[in-house]
């Protein structure tokens, strides 16, 4: 990984579009910090769509789709997403406000995959000792979570253990800094960022990626660390170095939203020189 100062000029100034991951990139201590908000703000002021995307559930994802200066975010590591750009897709009111939410699986097939999961959670809390499902997990619809550094702490083997459970069953399954999730289907963070770029900006992903960065810290982000030839880690990403096969290309001085800030910076550096 290099240093973030050794990101080229003329690599930042082709780059029109920012994916981050949320928890321990934008938040500390599930809070965003006000470095990041303020990043956020400038890089949507100056014209580049931000774009969170997330291992979290869709429920909790909707106070954040309202209050941050975002065009998306897209949850439940790519199943799902909020947006207040687009009108007319499932229409979820929030106060004052309307959100739109959209699914890449149709509800019958959610419905399915919730009750199949359902019984995935219950074998995993019965036979790892210690596993928990995580707190936000009533927010879910598409996946299901167990808790391993949020509010209780699983050994590395324990972590093996769910994630063997979850394959077991044939699910997918991903480790974030805080969550192991688990789920039916083909959708991933990759896929999930390629979704909603045709499906909000009517884009094809494949063919800009060179024009998009992505930001994240932990081993779930692994993907899209492959996939972006413009990825950055936050500096505590420096906690799953060695569990990565692919790393970021980039990596930032600070930890979690300071890391995220110093991106944002050194971006709209570029815009303006």
């Amino acid at each position: 990984m290099l240093t973030l100062s050794a990101w080229p000029l003329t690599e930042r100034q082709r780059i029109t579009g920012v994916f981050t991951d949320i928890d321990d990139t934008l938040t500390t201590d599930g809070a965003i910090t006000a470095d990041a908000l303020q990043a956020l703000t400038d890089l949507k002021a100056a014209g580049f769509p931000v774009i969170p995307i997330t291992g979290r559930p869709i429920g909790w994802s909707e106070a954040f789709a309202l209050a941050w200066p975002v065009n998306a975010i897209v949850a439940e590591n790519g199943a799902a997403a909020l947006s207040r750009d687009q009108t007319g897709l499932q229409p979820l009111s929030v106060g004052r406000e309307q959100l739109s939410k959209r699914y890449q699986q149709d509800a019958a097939t959610r419905s399915a995959n919730y009750s199949r999961m359902q019984q995935v959670a219950l074998r995993i809390t019965r036979e790892v000792p210690g596993a928990l499902l995580s707190q936000d997990s009533p927010g879910r619809e598409t996946d299901i979570a167990i808790d391993h550094s949020e509010f209780v702490h699983l050994s590395p083997q324990r972590i093996a253990q769910a994630v063997h459970i979850m394959q077991s069953e044939g699910m997918n399954a991903s480790v974030s800094s805080i969550h192991i999730n688990g789920w039916y289907g083909a959708h991933n963070k990759l896929e999930g960022a390629r979704w909603i770029v045709r499906e909000l900006l009517s884009r094809d992903l494949d063919a800009e990626i060179a024009r998009w960065v992505y930001v994240g810290d932990s081993t779930n982000d692994e993907l899209m660390f492959e996939a972006f030839k413009n990825s950055v880690g936050v500096a505590n990403i420096r906690r799953f170095e060695a569990a990565l096969t692919h790393k970021p290309r980039y990596i930032t001085e600070g930890e979690r939203g300071a890391g995220f800030a110093e991106v944002a910076a050194a971006l709209l550096e570029a815009r303006w020189l």
